[in-house]
């Protein structure tokens, strides 16, 4: 005799966000958001510097920046300094743009 098969529920990625992290304007959701951001940054720095076949140290140069900071900016951009990222961008030669919206 067959057994009945254990259903197995499926939960999309917001689903399991808001069980793991918490949900939408609980202080560790926000800090959970502004970290994926920062790291799509530093992602964005990396790939567009090695697109461009530069070391971290000749885009530091470019930048005027320490090789350190290109590095932290790639790997751990946690705490992000706003004209750095300007100056590592525009050495990049990429225009930036800032969107802000307020919540209604």
């Amino acid at each position: 005799m067959k057994r009945p098969q254990k259903r197995t529920k499926i939960y999309t990625h917001a689903q399991i966000v808001d069980k793991l992290i918490g949900k939408r304007g609980t202080p560790e959701r926000e800090k959970y958001e502004i970290d994926i951001r920062t790291w799509q940054i530093g992602d964005s720095i990396r790939d567009l510097r090695k697109k461009r076949k530069l070391t971290q140290e000749q885009l530091g140069k470019l930048a005027g920046v320490q090789k350190t900071q290109i590095s932290e900016l790639e790997n751990s951009p946690g705490n992000i300094n706003m004209e750095t990222i300007f100056r590592v961008f525009s050495a990049l030669k990429v225009d930036v743009k800032i969107e802000v919206q307020s919540e209604k």
